[in-house]
């Protein structure tokens, strides 16, 4: 998923928190040596003789009928692990003031969900994390063992692991899902959908074709076609970061901001063609419906290919379609989903084993992923079906999610297979290089935070309306940017972060 947009909103959340952490992070990020809940013995092994409750964070809204699924699932882990899990869900209209205050406030927990585009690296540099370099493969060493030495050299942060990379492989696959019947049928879309070319071909049959007048869901969260034209042109797009790219095919990588990028001027004539045809509104930064696709109102966006698969369930009669245009497809980094134990935990090792179980036994899975099956949801023929969605619905803790336990979901394109098998054929070709490698770094902006958030202030009020077109002279827009952004300080966070990728591609050759 791409989630720049999210980033930027928690970004300036963060530097009004942040100062906060030296009074509140305890004893530092060390690996604990004390529990309060008989979750040791004197040799280290998991003592469960004590039941204690174990309280986890996660963002998501919590469904109508939650406490029936918590209520099953503790029967399960009380039996297995003489424990209980609380669950605490930050709502997705509340986590961008929430979120960072949860680690600044000193409130005792156990885990929490975390993620690059959380920017889990500036909490990791205050202490908010615990050590795990220990505690992890101890009491949690079925994860452990199936964690890639890829993802834990992510997870590791100052020499230390930091946090558990999630399971599920997931990719950098970016692309337009796209609409092919319309007017209760009596339309279709016959054509493809296989580039830029194409891509605005379809946009403008759409508009002749049927009563959608503004094909593209454009709302106030800005284009999400940056990230997919430069991945076209087979830039690398930096996580974490919504401006930076490197060339993953040179002998040395060297970040470009967007503003220098070669292919800029080019992706602004384009989108600024596309916003003088009428493909979403003149208004649309001030709208905040991020569901125009899924009323109708709009034909197609552009996203990842789970977005595709959502779509696809939901309407499958409208005949969604997907073209990932990302030349380099890599694995997205297993930071981008995460679980961290906080340092004010008194359970951090029960914690783990809990964590253990529900990433690796198929039972606990089932019930913290799914629910209670007939109720929330049902198994047909090996995928998944959630049913009584007004009430129920899966857990916020994406990076609790295994690719060896996790169903597909019912009723999902058959295309998806054949897509991610392709994706994973490249991959395993492609080795530890180019993107896949690039994947392995996360920049540290600890040391430049004031000049990151105002970068990222500059992004949303000068680059945001200059590629949705809303800017008639696009070069001086783009100076006016590129001015706007080193004012801001861009010269410095590029220095910074360029040293950090120069040293990880000397401590991390490519195999």
């Amino acid at each position: 998923m791409k989630n720049t947009k999210k980033l930027l909103a928690l970004v300036l959340a963060l530097a009004l928190v942040i100062t906060a952490f030296a009074g509140c992070a305890g004893g530092g990020s060390g690996s604990s040596t004390s529990s309060t809940g008989g979750s040791t013995g004197g040799d280290g092994k998991l003592d469960t003789s004590k039941e204690v409750e174990i309280v986890m964070y996660f963002i998501s809204d919590r469904p109508a009928k939650q406490d029936d699924v918590d209520a099953y699932m503790n029967e399960i882990f009380k039996e297995k692990l003489n424990c209980t899990l609380k669950e605490n869900w930050i709502a997705w209209s509340d986590y961008a003031n929430k979120y960072p205050l949860l680690w600044s406030s000193g409130e005792v927990f156990d885990l929490a969900y975390t993620a690059t585009w959380l920017g889990f690296t500036n909490y990791a540099a205050k202490g908010a994390f615990m050590e795990l370099d220990e505690l992890w493969p101890t009491y949690a060493p079925n994860n452990w063992a199936m964690t890639s030495e890829a993802a834990k050299t992510q997870a590791t942060f100052d020499g230390h692991l930091i946090c558990i990379p999630t399971l599920l492989a997931t990719y950098s696959a970016y692309g337009p899902y796209y609409r092919t019947v319309f007017e209760d049928g009596a339309v279709t879309y016959e054509g493809e959908v296989t580039n830029f070319e194409e891509y605005e071909a379809y946009m403008e049959w759409v508009q002749e074709n049927t009563s959608i007048t503004q094909p593209y869901q454009l709302y106030s969260s800005g284009l999400e076609a940056d990230d997919m034209f430069y991945g076209y042109k087979g830039r690398y797009n930096i996580r974490g970061t919504a401006w930076l790219s490197v060339d993953p095919y040179a002998d040395t990588f060297t970040l470009v901001p967007n503003y220098d990028n070669e292919y800029t001027m080019e992706y602004l004539e384009m989108t600024s063609r596309w916003c003088e045809k009428g493909f979403w509104s003149k208004s649309a930064l001030s709208d905040t419906d991020s569901t125009k696709c899924q009323n109708g109102i709009a034909a197609t966006g552009i996203h990842n290919v789970d977005t595709y698969q959502g779509r696809y369930i939901d309407k499958p009669e409208w005949g969604w379609k997907y073209t990932n245009f990302v030349e380099d497809v890599s694995n997205l980094p297993f930071t981008q989903d995460a679980c961290v134990v906080s340092t004010t935990s008194k359970n951090p090792e029960r914690a783990l084993a809990l964590y253990d179980l529900i990433t690796t036994d198929e039972t606990a899975y089932r019930a913290f992923q799914y629910g209670i099956e007939g109720t929330s949801y049902e198994v047909i023929d090996g995928q998944v079906k959630m049913i009584n969605t007004d009430n129920y619905g899966g857990t916020g803790m994406w990076a609790g999610r295994t690719s060896g336990l996790n169903l597909p979901s019912y009723g999902a394109p058959e295309d998806i297979t054949t897509m991610k098998a392709d994706w994973d054929a490249y991959i395993e070709k492609t080795g530890n290089h180019q993107s896949q490698y690039l994947s392995a770094w996360l920049p540290d902006t600890t040391s430049i935070e004031t000049e990151y958030a105002a970068c990222t202030n500059v992004i949303q009020q000068y680059w945001w309306p200059l590629e949705c077109g809303f800017v008639e002279d696009i070069e001086a827009g783009l100076a006016e940017y590129k001015a706007q952004m080193q004012a801001a300080g861009a010269d410095k966070v590029i220095e910074t972060l360029q040293k950090q990728l120069d040293d990880f591609c000397a401590s991390h050759p490519q195999g």
